[in-house]
């Protein structure tokens, strides 16, 4: 069945090769949750599947379930009530490890099938999906079934692409032939063997625990390595589906199911530490706080770690030919998902004398003042603005923006809002200040969710180079620049280099600096604090798998 799913799935793996190529644009999975593309009954099905899961009992294939645990409470003010299996980690690591053998020894293209065929049939779920990632993370639910699901999906099947490539380029066999002048050539039979590294742990991140996770979860088991799927507490569910359907492909495979399996935990008795330190688990993938990613590297030696930690994200401001779009472009960024985004710009970078415009010259407060005025515009309608700031995935969250509030001049204050389906729901607005560059400890760190900084530097050179200073010791994930020089945005372009930033210059229109496009954007690049690898390139698969030879004389 394994190689059936192979040959079903062939076309779009070679296009995905060929895609991370060349870079362009390309999707198998359409994100527009249409009735048109997914089946008039899609939505209602997906919706009633969601509610179907409240209140009870998520069960899977696995051994070592010993008791249920599971607190989820959505965003958007109600209690899930599921309850997964907790399970015994000693006698669900030795299982996954009797399991590695057979799934190493079907080959790249067996594993790849069945890759290919569980983001197929995650696809065809995707309205489930998105509820689900809806009412843990607090997104909206376009955003939901498009990160949370389908551009998940593209991530998945970017993952499975290098790694299949990387694994084609060993040979199985090889006859060597040494010619030996006058006496007879030296021949020799080698079997090369691609073997994994081990089990594979996958730390899940309360905020995108898909589009985050399905990089190193199918990176992982392509190339032969069983995973262990650790969700955040507070978001348990997509990663449980994403478990349930991954089993069920892998048994009608022929596979043992438990070669992707589910370790919930809760906050009052979380099983992370343990489980990473464990020498079974020789790969880790983790998305999350700096602290504990600093603390996986300390302790967890044993493994090979690609970690994705916090960062400050910034944006200089230079000049502008296209004010209008500008304001709009950034007050989009600041408000998308509350902010609650690892790309999502902080700190704005201005000269305190102002910047020029196709309007003329602006001082730095007006320039403050005009995105408050645009971020206040976006969201003045109320649906659409449920829609795109979603909801506060933690209260902490809630607590930080009141914290924030007190280290600069408030430009435009954070306020509550009540949602027009959901009356609890934790939703606020962006907080925006306007801060002098010293000092500096008041806005070089990162403050989570919808806080942004305005900072008024001497000049643009000021800008960069404060930018530049906090990615190299702080970490980034993404730049924004806005000028109508070519020489500054080529100093911003080179001090981007050497801090190792993606960067986005003149966003105006319909892309914004915190999105990420699969097969064509590098999400992170692992060259500052921020992130130690890059989603998704060769070096995020290379080193999952080791090549074994066999070499005897041929005959």
């Amino acid at each position: 069945m394994s190689q059936e799913f192979f040959t079903k799935h062939r076309a779009t793996l070679e296009q995905a090769i060929e895609i991370t190529r060349c870079r362009d644009y390309w999707s198998p999975y359409p994100e527009v949750p249409s009735g048109k593309i997914y089946g008039e009954a899609a939505a209602a099905a997906g919706q009633a599947a969601f509610e179907g899961r409240l209140h009870q009992r998520f069960v899977l294939q696995q051994p070592g379930s010993v008791a249920d645990v599971g607190d989820e409470v959505s965003p958007y003010g109600f209690g899930l009530g599921v309850r997964y299996p907790k399970t015994e980690l000693d006698q669900l690591l030795p299982a996954m490890q009797a399991s590695l053998p057979a799934w190493r020894d079907a080959g790249a293209e067996a594993r790849a099938g069945v890759c290919l065929e569980i983001l197929a049939r995650l696809n065809k779920r995707s309205f489930e999906m998105a509820q689900a990632v809806m009412h843990t993370t607090g997104q909206g639910f376009v955003m939901a079934f498009q990160a949370g699901a389908t551009h998940a999906q593209d991530r998945g099947l970017e993952a499975i692409a290098y790694a299949y490539e990387a694994m084609s380029r060993i040979p199985p066999h090889s006859r060597w032939i040494k010619p030996q002048g006058k006496h007879e050539p030296l021949r020799m039979d080698k079997t090369f063997h691609v073997v994994p590294r081990g089990l594979a742990l996958l730390i899940g991140v309360s905020t995108f625990p898909t589009w985050n996770g399905y990089p190193g979860l199918f990176a992982s088991l392509v190339t032969g390595n069983p995973v262990m799927v650790k969700p955040h507490p507070a978001t348990v569910l997509p990663l449980a589906l994403t478990v349930e359907v991954a089993q069920e492909v892998l048994a009608e495979a022929g596979f043992d199911p438990w070669l992707v399996a589910l370790v919930a935990d809760s906050r009052e008795a979380p099983v992370t530490k343990e489980l990473a330190r464990r020498p079974e688990i020789r790969l880790i993938d983790y998305t999350g706080s700096t602290a504990f990613g600093n603390w996986l590297e300390e302790h967890c030696r044993q493994a090979q770690l690609y970690t994705e930690k916090a960062g400050v994200n910034s944006v200089i401001v230079d000049s502008t030919d296209n004010l209008q779009g500008l304001v709009h472009n950034l007050a989009f960024s600041l408000s998308l998902y509350s902010g609650q985004m690892c790309t999502t710009p902080q700190n704005i970078y201005v000269p305190r004398d102002g910047i020029e415009t196709e309007q003329g010259w602006l001082g730095a407060d007006e320039f403050a003042q005009a995105i408050a005025e645009g971020i206040t515009r976006l969201l003045a309608d109320g649906e659409r603005a449920a829609e795109l700031l979603g909801a506060l995935q933690s209260e902490n969250t809630a607590r930080r923006i009141a914290e924030a509030a007190r280290l600069g001049e408030v430009v435009l204050a954070s306020e509550p809002r009540g949602h027009p389906r959901f009356a609890d729901a934790r939703v606020h607005t962006p907080l925006l200040l306007k801060v002098g560059a010293e000092p500096s400890d008041r806005y070089d760190r990162e403050w989570f969710g919808p806080i942004a900084f305005v900072v008024a530097t001497e000049s643009t050179d000021e800008s960069i180079e404060r930018s530049r200073g906090s990615a190299l010791a702080h970490g980034a994930i993404t730049w924004s620049v806005y000028a109508t020089e070519a020489a500054v945005l080529e100093r911003t372009q080179h001090a981007a280099l050497e801090a190792g930033v993606a960067l986005s210059c003149n966003l105006t229109d319909g892309v914004y600096v915190n999105q990420s496009a699969a097969f064509s954007d590098f999400h992170a690049t692992g060259a500052n604090p921020a992130a130690n690898a890059c989603l998704c390139d060769a070096a995020f698969v290379a080193n999952r798998f080791r090549v074994v030879q066999t070499r005897r004389h041929a005959v």
